[in-house]
């Protein structure tokens, strides 16, 4: 039996942030008890995720160790060079040391029937990694240095040279310049291979050998950018805690602290390399440099919602002499009222998405795109800035892409299959230390569940990401977050609900709730608050959202202001303006909102007895809705067609399993009949066990069956 397994494996406190609870998984390889126990021996600020996980938990090893300290030596030292063959870096030369010293491999026969590992034709397998790591550590420093070396004297092929340096380096003694120029040199030839896990190690070993003090501060402000990129966060942040990089601080604090806190750090930072290019992690490029940082920055004033820092910002770029990156001009001048200038900035940046670019500056092109209305360009930008990420070895950027993506992909009426891409982003996020970003796709989750129909996990996801946002200063998640529940106050009929919630988010002027969901939330307001017969904040906010479209011409927030104007008219003054926003609606991507401006037109026409366009309209929006699996907006066409006096077909596809159960239910469902406990469900979809649960319960209700037996019979005949 594994050291450390028992009979039972304890489970994670509920309490713990779903990002420390994936990475402290991580950690300990997926094994339970293990986890558990690291929990517990970490400080409040390890738990809430303040500060970095260490790399492994010494109590753990204890047991491993005195297991393998049991085996004969001659096996222990097979072992011990096949654990530093593998860990941390895999370097693939165990047979070719074996054959180089003439060792004898029979004495694996031992370590298997222990239960330790087993030899194959490719090496040896060890149990776990925690037996591979003891049978390293309780090596002695003589016998650890010899196989390092007779690994590097055996590494000497094609592509070799970084893994040979690395074995080179673990062997040394003390201090060396010359074996730490060497490491510096793998490094970056690894960097430049895409291979960043690797380029960590090799500096991280270059800083331990380097004599200078500050060489060796400069040198793991480089390997912790190498672990940022390599999606090692905890790492990352462990070895900028020795430098003062005032760049990397930053943009670790954009992705999992304070935005506030990145903001100034990245600013700071900005301006050190662009005066002299002599920060911590100094670069042949400082302008370069500070161009990525101000863009950076830019960042975290949007997730922030404090647009006045981008005029900040924008200062210091102009007093520097550099083109304002990405969508700060745009932002800064938006902020400031001059929507004019802001379009064409903004048109500039949407307009600088080719593929293979930089994918921050991509991600910064999908924004722009997004707040002048082109979805299509939006989605565009993010793909590609995801596709360069990971051809150039970033692929912790991934997961922001895809943050903005799903903009994107909920107004063109793809919600259901935008929720997968979505939930593998968050998966990422959380994995890679990302918790801001985490949040915010937490928040786009529970916006995709809104127009699905999926009550509890929308209100579940927008808590969860609420609750995180406002202790990290994060208003572009939180606003979100609320912007979800709103909708689905709206949709259900809640219509006081819905405005108290919009209210703050359509507040008119600058400063006021978060540009980008004002812009989403204001046609939504303006229909929550007519419905309550509350217009006048309505109106007002309308009116700049109207001043926007205008200005920027997208057809889809022109044909959403033309819906506001009809809402707000009276009688048959609405039909006009109901009639222009279907024909923008043709010209834009919005079709999920052009179902909605066909539903609310089919109930004016209604009421004015225009019964038979009233009808088309009716069955135009209830199919779209449909096709949406948008639930409750079906549901509000066919009440509008049913007072008509139009008989409305049942649901959909009755017999048909996707019709009748919501996207989330369908899922657990599917998880279910494979056999996957509640507990099990709860972990891939990151949604508490007590939600999985109620959607069973609704699964079988829907479904008229009483068993997990009969779901599998059930499913198979579907």
């Amino acid at each position: 039996m594994n050291p450390v397994r028992g009979p039972a494996q304890p489970e994670l406190g509920p309490s713990l942030p779903e990002g420390v609870r994936v990475r402290i998984l991580r950690i300990a390889h997926g094994d339970r008890r293990a986890a558990a126990e690291l929990a517990s021996a970490l400080t409040e600020r390890q738990l809430t995720g303040l500060d970095p996980l260490p790399a492994q938990p010494p109590v753990l090893l204890r047991a491993y160790r005195q297991e393998v300290r049991a085996l004969p030596d001659t096996t222990r030292r097979l072992l011990l060079l096949a654990a530093a063959d593998q860990h941390p870096v895999d370097t693939h030369a165990f047979l070719r040391a074996v054959t180089a010293a003439r060792l004898d491999t029979r004495p694996l026969v031992t370590a298997e029937v222990a239960g330790v590992a087993h030899a194959t034709a490719g090496g040896v397998v060890f149990r776990d990694p925690w037996t591979r790591t003891a049978a390293y550590e309780t090596a002695s420093v003589t016998d650890r240095r010899a196989v390092h070396l007779l690994l590097a004297r055996v590494l000497r092929g094609e592509g070799e040279s970084p893994r040979r340096s690395w074995h080179r380096g673990a062997a040394a003694l003390g201090p060396s310049r010359r074996l730490a120029a060497e490491l510096r040199a793998a490094a970056h030839t690894a960097r430049t291979a895409g291979d960043p896990a690797l380029a960590c190690a090799l500096v991280e070993r270059a800083a331990a050998l380097s004599p200078e003090p500050s060489e060796r501060a400069r040198l793991l402000a480089r390997a912790a950018a190498d672990a940022w990129r390599s999606g090692d966060t905890d790492r990352a942040r462990r070895l900028v805690a020795a430098t003062d990089d005032d760049a990397l601080g930053g943009l670790l604090a954009l992705r999992a602290g304070n935005a506030t806190d990145a903001f100034d750090a990245l600013l700071t930072a900005a301006v050190r390399y662009a005066d002299d290019g002599q920060g911590p992690a100094r670069t042949d490029h400082p302008q370069h440099a500070a161009v990525h940082l101000l863009a950076r920055a830019t960042e975290a004033a949007i997730y922030t919602g404090d647009l006045r820092r981008c005029r900040e910002a924008a200062a210091v770029a102009d007093r520097l002499g550099i083109v304002p990156p990405g969508t700060l001009g745009g932002l800064a001048a938006a902020f400031e009222g001059r929507y004019d200038d802001a379009r064409d900035l903004l048109k500039a940046a949407a307009g600088r998405c080719g593929p293979g670019g930089d994918p921050t500056l991509l991600i910064h092109s999908g924004i722009a795109a997004l707040m002048l209305g082109d979805h299509t360009a939006a989605a565009t930008a993010t793909v590609r800035a995801a596709a360069s990420a990971r051809a150039g070895g970033d692929g912790v950027i991934v997961p922001q892409a895809m943050e903005f993506r799903a903009y994107a992909d909920f107004w063109t009426g793809r919600p259901r299959a935008a929720e997968a891409a979505t939930l593998e982003a968050l998966r990422q996020a959380y994995t890679t230390g990302q918790d801001n970003g985490a949040c915010h796709l937490q928040a786009a989750l529970a916006m995709f569940a809104a127009v699905t129909g999926d009550e509890d996990v929308c209100r579940e996801r927008a808590e969860a990401a609420r609750s995180y946002a406002l202790a990290r200063g994060l208003g572009l998640p939180a606003a979100l977050a609320l912007f979800a529940l709103a909708f689905l106050d709206l949709s259900t009929g809640r219509f006081a609900a819905s405005a108290a919630r919009l209210r703050a988010l359509a507040g008119f002027g600058p400063g006021h709730g978060h540009r980008a969901i004002r812009h989403i939330a204001t046609p939504h307001y303006v229909e929550a608050a007519v419905r309550t017969g509350d217009t006048r904040v309505a109106r007002a906010a309308h009116a700049d959202y109207d001043h926007w479209a205008r200005t920027v011409r997208s057809p889809d927030d022109l044909a959403l202001s033309a819906r506001c104007r009809a809402l707000l008219a009276s009688g048959a003054e609405a039909v006009e303006p109901y009639r222009t926003a279907l024909d923008l609606h043709a010209s834009g991507t919005r079709d999920f909102e052009r179902a909605r401006t066909e539903l609310l037109f089919g109930g004016a026409l209604r009421r004015l007895r225009h019964r038979t366009e009233a009808r088309d309209r009716l069955h135009s929006a209830l199919e779209a809705f449909e096709h949406f699996g948008s639930p409750q907006c079906a549901a509000a066409a066919r009440t509008e067609l049913r007072v008509l006096g139009e008989p409305v077909s049942p649901v959909r596809g009755a017999d048909d399993l996707v019709a009748r159960l919501t996207a989330q239910q369908l899922m657990v469902a599917r998880m279910a009949a494979d056999g996957a406990t509640n507990r099990e469900i709860a972990a891939r979809l990151l949604l508490s066990p007590r939600t999985i649960d109620h959607h069973l319960r609704g699964v079988f209700a829907r479904l008229g069956i009483r068993s997990r037996i009969e779901l599998v019979r059930l499913l198979g005949e579907g």
